[in-house]
């Protein structure tokens, strides 16, 4: 009589929960992981823009980046003068602006409004100088 080797039916199905049961356990733990990850990263990144709004003020007489000729981005990834236009005086503060880690866009929406539409990655406050992420659900930060 010749012996069968191979698992049974049985034996696969019982093997097929526990790997169902343990992928239930740890999955959840990786994508609350991921979460937390994107949230370091945009605070980070509203700090960095935050100081570096900061220092454009200090060094261009009180005045926030867009106030003169060039523009926002202009202003803090380029070089400018004194009187906020494109020059060789000061700058560059950042390299580029950072992309929202929530909603993958660099965009930055500039006005008085309340931050949290979404549409854009960032909102500049052009009045205030307060500089948020453009989501709803981060807006606060």
């Amino acid at each position: 009589m010749k012996a069968r080797s191979g698992f049974t039916l049985v034996e696969i199905l019982i093997v097929v929960v526990i790997l169902g049961i343990l992928a239930a356990i740890v999955i959840p733990q990786f994508t609350e992981a991921s979460t937390e990850a994107k949230t370091s990263s945009l605070c980070t990144d509203l700090q960095t823009m935050r100081s570096q709004i900061e220092l454009y003020k200090i060094q261009h007489n009180d005045d926030l980046p867009g106030a003169g000729t060039a523009t926002f981005i202009e202003a803090m990834t380029g070089q400018t003068d004194v009187a906020g236009a494109v020059g060789a005086d000061y700058g560059p503060y950042v390299q580029q602006i950072p992309t929202n880690q929530f909603n993958d866009l660099d965009t930055i929406r500039e006005d008085g409004a309340v931050p949290g539409a979404g549409t854009h990655g960032w909102h500049f406050d052009t009045t205030t100088g307060a500089w948020h992420a453009d989501t709803a659900a981060h807006a606060g930060l």
